[in-house]
């Protein structure tokens, strides 16, 4: 990703004071508007793509996983494995790609600037790799796993990171593919008139959702344990998707706990209209590589899969996809937490500026910054004033911070919120 200043622009003060009138995202460039909303930090991220490290934990498990759906879905009687990998999809979609096409509502909160990456109004960085669904079956694809980096304005802690990592799986059958044609020949994937129930679409007939839940559990719950040993135990938690019905999560039952490792469901028939495939009936599951990584491998913060820290990247270094391995802290440095308390500036609204606050602490103070909460906020509405408060949790992975250090940094964090936010310290 290559960052090009044709001209600057200012914005108000609940925006950061200077933009580029035009970035390149993957090679394509896209011109800037009010709705720009990426920051240093953002496009750093940009520049790392994790999964072409082969030694990153990220890698290694997006490996085993391609490598299970490789070995275990093939054509009828021939080598050819059934899911293409789509790991290289440019990571600025439409806003249609990402919201509409999924079915997300017009108002969902999903779409405000507060929660996603906006390039222009009209563009975006991805919030999953579902808005690639839409364009890959467009193409003609019936079967594919979708991977990649994802980024949405989000909280900070040890499990929450502005880029993340997540894989999608689709797949499409036509009439013969789901009941086979001498198996079932009197069956039919749609109906007339039907009704939708908890259990199916209203165009779906009973047999496709019955057909469609089994394939799909079965198919999920051996890439369970393939991950998580043959004696996995699992249980199916209903769910809502806006792009599935009915839906599920799977859970796992791991170090005497119920984990969640992914959502999934028949894929809601509308979509597969959009995009082309109108006589095709589907599935789709998407997980993220992170939240299993951390639990396969024992690591306890997000941030570590970002280090190149030689502490970390050496435990992973010699190892291959489905190996196991449990991660060895290497950073015992203490923690330094710094309250900072502030007026809004008129007419910000509370949810922006939390979006806005993570965003500018992330940008101040980068992988040193381990935790940040929101821990007050008021409204005065006498003297029509709201206030924040934030506690952030300053910490580095590889060595000790000191006390002017932090200092330091948290003036900065304070100087920021005044010069771009009109912020009034407290």
């Amino acid at each position: 990703m290559r960052l090009q200043v044709e001209s600057v622009r200012c914005y108000s003060a609940a925006q950061p004071k200077e933009i580029p009138a035009e970035i390149q995202v993957d090679g394509v460039s896209y011109p800037t508007d009010d709705w720009y909303n990426l920051n240093r930090p953002i496009h750093r991220l940009l520049e790392r793509k994790l999964l072409a490290d082969p030694q990153n934990p990220l890698s290694l498990l997006k490996q085993s996983i391609v490598n299970h759906f490789h070995t275990n879905h093939r054509r009828n009687n021939q080598r050819t494995p059934i899911f293409a990998v789509c790991d290289n999809e440019n990571r600025a979609v439409s806003t249609f790609d990402n919201f509409d096409s999924l079915l997300v509502p017009k108002d969902h909160v999903s779409r405000r600037p507060a929660d996603t990456y906006y390039v222009n109004k009209d563009v975006c960085l991805r919030a999953h790799t579902s808005a690639h669904q839409f364009s890959l079956i467009r193409k003609g694809l019936d079967a594919f796993l979708c991977v990649g980096d994802v980024y949405r304005r989000d909280e900070i802690d040890r499990t929450h990171y502005p880029c993340f990592h997540q894989m999608e799986g689709v797949r499409l059958f036509n009439q013969d593919e789901l009941f086979g044609r001498h198996i079932q020949p009197n069956a039919q994937i749609f109906e007339e008139n039907g009704e939708q129930t908890p259990e199916k679409q209203a165009i779906h007939s009973r047999d496709t959702a019955l057909a469609l839940s089994i394939h799909l559990k079965q198919s999920l719950e051996a890439l369970c344990r393939e991950l998580f040993g043959p004696e996995a135990e699992m249980r199916w938690v209903d769910a809502y998707f806006p792009f599935t019905h009915p839906s599920y999560e799977l859970e796992v039952f791991f170090n005497d706990k119920w984990i969640e490792v992914l959502g999934c469901g028949v894929m809601q028939q509308e979509l597969l209209r959009n995009a082309g495939a109108a006589d095709k009936v589907g599935w789709a599951f998407g997980l993220g590589l992170e939240r299993l990584a951390m639990v396969l491998y024992g690591i306890p913060d997000i941030r570590l899969f970002w280090t190149t820290d030689s502490g970390f990247t050496h435990q992973f270094a010699k190892l291959k996809p489905g190996d196991s391995a449990k991660y060895k802290p290497f950073s015992s440095f203490p923690q330094a937490h710094r309250d900072i308390s502030f007026f809004m500036a008129p007419g910000v609204e509370f949810h922006d500026m939390r979006s806005d606050a993570f965003d500018l602490i992330r940008d101040v103070g980068g992988d040193l910054v381990e935790q940040v909460d929101l821990i007050d906020e008021f409204e005065n509405k006498k003297k029509g004033k709201k206030s924040q408060t934030y506690r952030i949790v300053y910490r580095s992975n590889d060595r000790i911070m000191t006390r002017e250090e932090v200092n330091e940094l948290h003036k900065q964090v304070e100087d920021r919120l005044v010069d771009n936010h009109k912020a009034q310290i407290r």
